[in-house]
């Protein structure tokens, strides 16, 4: 057993379960995830391209983490999750078909959510707006409100979370219609929140390239393991101060994130042509 492969983080564990809706992916199922005393788990983490080499469309040329990623997994009941994954069906359900059930199931979510949690956004840049942090030396992106996002992007050779911000940055107007709104009210809830969102990512960053003569090198190499530990930390903090919320926040952190990005809070920003 690949244990990597099956290390899921959790905002990936809890963006599959927001988008499930309580539904099997496979679209011809209508199965629950939850068991009838409604409080049960009974899903089931399925990878769309195999975690070992004994499973179900093995790939053997992704890493572990993009194995254990939120684009390869499809969150399915126990009945569809053993149909897909036994090897002699392998013909009848393709890489190719099962991301087609995971798009078309997760899409009938994505852009209804937040109707239907209208607080979800202004809750999470509360709770991180309101954390006190040691502020870092690092203020060059102060004033940067967005970059061409593909050039950033393909600056900082971001592959697999590259889905999640081509995905949520559609709802940058709608993020910064709620700092606009706050900004009218004399709050200083957006500056604080990109703050704390540039101090934690200037922390992690610093991790990983340490003293290296080369740090962009090194941002290129680990910048998807960079987006994921900043996601982590905002994701445990907004927790940490939302207790008393039934919603699942880690959907508004991921938003809030991507819109963070967009705003050059987050890696860096191309060099001016």
């Amino acid at each position: 057993m690949n244990s990597k492969a099956r290390a899921y983080k959790l905002p990936t564990v809890k963006r599959l379960h927001t988008l499930s809706r309580n539904q099997c992916a496979a679209p011809d199922c209508t199965h629950s995830l939850i068991a009838r005393d409604g409080e049960t788990i009974i899903s089931k983490i399925c990878h769309i391209e195999a975690a070992s080499k004994d499973g179900a469309r093995w790939n053997p040329d992704m890493t572990d983490d993009e194995r254990r990623h939120f684009d390869n997994l499809i969150l399915l009941c126990d009945e569809c999750h053993c149909i897909i994954d036994n090897k002699e069906n392998e013909a009848k359900y393709p890489v190719s078909l099962l991301k087609k059930w995971k798009k078309e199931h997760e899409s009938t979510t994505t852009y209804s959510y937040l109707n239907e949690h209208p607080s979800l956004l202004n809750m999470v840049i509360g709770a991180i707006s309101d954390i006190e942090l040691d502020s870092e030396e690092e203020t060059s992106s102060a004033n940067i409100e967005a970059f061409e996002i593909d050039a950033k992007i393909s600056y900082n050779d971001i592959k697999r979370n590259k889905a999640l911000i081509d995905e949520y940055k559609v709802f940058y107007t709608k993020v910064n219609s709620l700092y606009q709104i706050l900004e009218e009210q004399g709050s200083f809830r957006k500056e604080n929140l990109l703050r704390n969102i540039r101090n934690i990512y200037i922390q992690i960053k610093g991790k990983y390239i340490k003293n290296d003569v080369n740090p962009m090198q090194i941002i290129r190499d680990n910048a998807d393991n960079i987006i994921e530990d900043v996601q982590d930390k905002l994701l445990n903090m907004a927790e940490e101060r939302t207790s008393n919320y039934s919603e699942d926040i880690s959907f508004g952190v991921s938003i809030i994130m991507v819109d963070a990005f967009m705003r050059c809070k987050i890696l860096e920003e191309p060099p001016a042509l």
